[in-house]
């Protein structure tokens, strides 16, 4: 297997500094945002993003408050690959204190490839309450998509053959440092994908 880092600690910091300001700018601030993680690297992701928009806001004399705007969507029961795959480690979904009707929802997850696990997180939230908009920020955008599904915020474009995987790994969920590794699998079946890659 041939293995490759294409984003290094501060590449991902730098990634998500940015996409905090993007959030911002297409947002007109932060007011009635809500930052939901999709786990498992999600949710590390979203809480960061929340830190960055609380430290931007901090300068420009406004707030975000990381602990009443950033949740966790559970997306295990709305999977379309339950009968394929063995039941994953469901998580408990947790929603911020005010809800999500009528805010502006952005969905986070570490990698966007197929568009299925953001079709199932729209499922869920649809069961949760009606926002007044839902936003996408992934760190990695792969392509190869199945779905009609684009993300509004992308940390790095990765182009990649399907042969490849891409493996997020951040210290609260692997340990070690951050970095994200392009695998080439070639010739080897599915079942020797790495836990964390897509």
């Amino acid at each position: 297997m041939v293995e490759r880092i294409v984003l290094q600690p501060g590449d991902i910091s730098r990634a998500l500094m940015r996409i905090a300001h993007q959030i911002i700018e297409a947002n007109q601030g932060t007011e009635n945002v809500v930052l939901l993680g999709i786990p498992t690297r999600g949710v590390p992701l979203a809480k960061r993003l929340g830190e960055n928009l609380r430290a931007i806001g901090s300068l420009e004399g406004s707030g975000f408050d990381t602990q009443g705007s950033v949740g966790m969507l559970d997306i295990t029961m709305y999977r379309d690959d339950l009968r394929r795959r063995p039941l994953t480690e469901s998580h408990p979904t947790s929603i911020p204190t005010d809800g999500i009707d009528d805010k502006t929802v952005v969905l986070v997850d570490d990698v966007l490839y197929s568009g299925r696990t953001i079709r199932a997180a729209l499922d869920a939230i649809s069961d949760i309450g009606r926002p007044r908009k839902v936003q996408l920020a992934v760190l990695v955008d792969r392509g190869h998509r199945e779905l009609p599904i684009r993300a509004d915020f992308v940390g790095k474009n990765l182009p990649s053959a399907r042969s490849e995987r891409i493996a997020v790994e951040l210290v609260e969920v692997d340990g070690g440092e951050d970095r994200v590794i392009i695998r080439d699998q070639q010739g080897e079946s599915d079942d020797s994908t790495p836990r964390g890659a897509q």
